[in-house]
């Protein structure tokens, strides 16, 4: 009995080998098989992306001669006059918060006090700073739509002069 016990156990442990073999087997195969899928999917997915890309882009404005497209001279002097209008804006706002701030030290203290007068010295090297950096920017903005200007004219004068 012990005998055909001890068989029925090999013979358990040979099959279960068996059958774990040929699994690992098959699995290894599909293994292989779903990388080969994932891949076909991922190259397929790629090139129908591109190729929709290419059929479907919009290639109207390309194709457009119309004015609006091409940069003007009137676009710069509406841009420069934007930009003035808020640097000064700014200017106006900067040196309105200093005289604001100086009035309010003003009426805390007594006249003339020394936070009083650090306050007004303050006040007015604000206000004169404000109005030196905006001259320089506004400065600054009319060289960079200057060369802006210039660059436009150039390429004009390259598609009219063919």
């Amino acid at each position: 009995m012990a005998d055909e016990l001890d068989q029925v156990k090999l013979e358990c442990l040979i099959s279960s080998r068996l059958s774990s073999m040929k699994l690992n087997y098959f699995m290894n195969k599909f293994s292989l098989l779903g990388r080969w899928i994932a891949t076909t999917v991922f190259c397929l997915s790629a090139i129908a992306f591109v190729w929709q890309g290419a059929f479907f882009a919009n290639t109207s404005a390309m194709a457009d001669t119309s004015t609006h497209l091409i940069a003007t001279a009137d676009a710069t002097d509406s841009l420069r006059n934007k930009s003035k209008e808020f640097i000064r804006d700014t200017k106006d706002n900067v040196k309105e918060a200093a005289r604001t701030n100086a009035s309010r030290v003003d009426d805390a203290t007594d006249s003339g006090s020394t936070a009083e007068r650090k306050a007004n010295k303050d006040a007015s090297r604000i206000q004169k700073r404000a109005e030196e950096d905006a001259a320089r920017t506004e400065k600054a903005v009319d060289n960079n739509l200057n060369a802006v200007e210039r660059t436009i004219d150039n390429i004009k004068g390259a598609f009219t002069n063919n």
